[in-house]
C-alpha cells in the first residue's frame, strides 16, 4: 500500500496509485446542492486534497474519477474556468505581502483570460478575470480559495496587521457577491471558522458546512472506510507493535479518532497520523510533531487558559465560529 503522506494532489493520488478513500459521492452533492460555500477543518486534515479534487472535476477530468462513486453519478462532465487561490504556502509579515501574492495570482490568472488597464485595484481586476473567464469560455467560472486565513493567523498578536489584512481580503472576497452570475460554485476553505462580521461580511450568501451533518465525513477517515479499506494493513500494523488486531485498532481509535463535527456523528480519524502510523509501522504524536501550531501556542500564553478546562468547558457556536475571540479564548484554535 502506497500511503500519500503530505500529497495533496488528486491526480498524483489517482495516477500513481496510492491509497484513497472515495469522498466524490460527498463531493457530488456538495456542487450540486450550493453555489457558495465554506468549510473550516483542522491542519492536515484532507481539506487541500478535497479543493483538487473540486479542481479536477470542474476541469472535466473525468478519467481521474474511474471507478469511484462519482463515476456512476455524473453524467454531463462539463469543463468549466477554475481559479485556484492558495494562500498557505506563503508569508505574511507585512500588508505589502499579502497584495503582492494576490497580485500575483491575479497576474497570472490575466495571462490567460486578459487584463483591462482601466482595472487598477485587487477588487477590479478580480471581477474582470470573473467575467472575462465567463465570456471566454462560455462556461461559469468556479472559485477555490484554500487556507483563506492564513494570512489572519499569521498577524496574530499584531492587531494592526491583522485589521490590514482582514480590509483587504473582505473587499477581495467580496467581490464574489456581485459576481454570482459568472459563478458556478465558491469554496473556501481554513482552520478557523469566520465570523460573520471579519472578511465575509460582505458575502453574507456564504453556507457554512462545517458542522453540517450531511458532509461531516467530507473530510478525514471514519473507522468503517478503514476497515473497508486498510484492515490487511492494520492486521500488519498490529503484527508489528505486537497487538492483536482489535487491540491496535482500539489504540489507533485513542490516538487518531475523536473529532465529530456535529453532535450524533461519527468520530472521524485524522489521516495525516492515521497514514503515518500505518506507514512508520509506530504509535506517535505526527499532528504535532510535524507543524507545531504556533498561533495556539500564543494563544494560550496570551490567554492565560487552563488546559485542565478543557475536559469540562462547554462553549457556545458563535464563539467556536469566530478567529476574533482568540485572545481571550483560544478555543477556536484548540477546536
Amino acid at each position: 500500500m502506497k500511503y500519500p503522506i503530505g500529497i495533496q494532489d488528486f491526480k498524483t493520488i489517482r495516477t500513481d496509485g496510492y491509497f484513497y478513500a472515495d469522498k466524490t459521492a460527498l463531493m457530488y452533492k456538495l456542487v450540486k446542492g450550493g453555489q457558495y460555500y465554506f468549510l473550516s477543518r483542522p491542519r492536515r486534515f484532507g481539506k487541500s486534497l478535497l479543493v483538487s479534487m473540486l479542481e479536477y472535476y470542474f476541469k472535466g477530468e473525468k478519467d481521474l474519477f474511474r471507478g469511484l462513486a462519482i463515476d456512476e453519478l455524473e453524467k454531463d462532465w462539463k469543463s468549466h474556468p477554475v481559479l485556484h487561490l492558495d494562500l498557505n504556502a506563503e508569508k505574511y509579515t507585512s500588508p505589502e505581502a499579502l497584495v503582492s501574492i494576490l497580485s500575483s495570482q491575479l497576474n497570472r490568472w490575466e495571462n490567460v483570460y486578459g487584463a483591462m488597464q482601466t482595472e487598477t485595484t485587487l477588487s477590479e481586476r478580480f471581477k474582470g478575470v470573473i467575467q472575462r473567464a465567463y465570456e471566454k469560455t462560455g462556461s461559469k467560472v468556479v472559485i477555490l480559495v484554500d487556507e483563506y486565513d492564513k494570512p489572519l493567523l499569521q498577524a496574530f498578536g499584531n492587531s494592526e496587521l491583522m485589521e490590514d489584512f482582514r480590509t483587504t481580503l473582505k473587499a477581495f472576497y467580496g467581490v464574489e457577491k456581485s459576481m454570482g452570475a459568472y459563478i458556478q460554485l465558491a469554496f473556501f476553505t481554513g482552520v478557523t471558522k469566520f465570523s460573520k462580521v471579519s472578511v465575509f461580511s460582505d458575502l453574507n450568501n456564504l453556507a457554512d458546512i462545517s458542522m453540517d451533518k450531511r458532509y461531516s465525513e467530507i473530510c478525514g477517515i471514519t473507522e468503517q472506510e478503514i476497515r473497508d479499506n486498510l484492515d490487511e494493513e492494520i492486521g500488519i500494523l498490529a503484527q508489528a507493535c505486537e497487538l492483536t488486531k482489535k487491540e491496535c485498532y482500539d489504540k489507533l481509535k485513542l490516538n487518531y479518532d475523536g473529532y465529530h463535527f456535529e453532535a450524533g456523528t461519527v468520530g472521524m480519524y485524522n489521516p495525516f497520523s492515521l497514514l503515518r502510523t500505518l506507514d512508520s509501522q509506530a504509535f506517535k504524536d505526527y499532528w504535532f510533531e510535524t507543524d507545531t501550531p504556533t498561533i495556539l501556542v500564543e494563544a494560550l500564553k496570551q490567554s492565560n487558559y487552563n488546559l485542565e478546562d478543557l475536559t469540562t468547558e462547554e462553549v457556545t457556536a458563535d464563539l467556536l465560529g469566530s478567529i476574533d475571540s482568540i485572545a481571550t479564548n483560544p478555543l477556536p484554535i484548540i477546536s
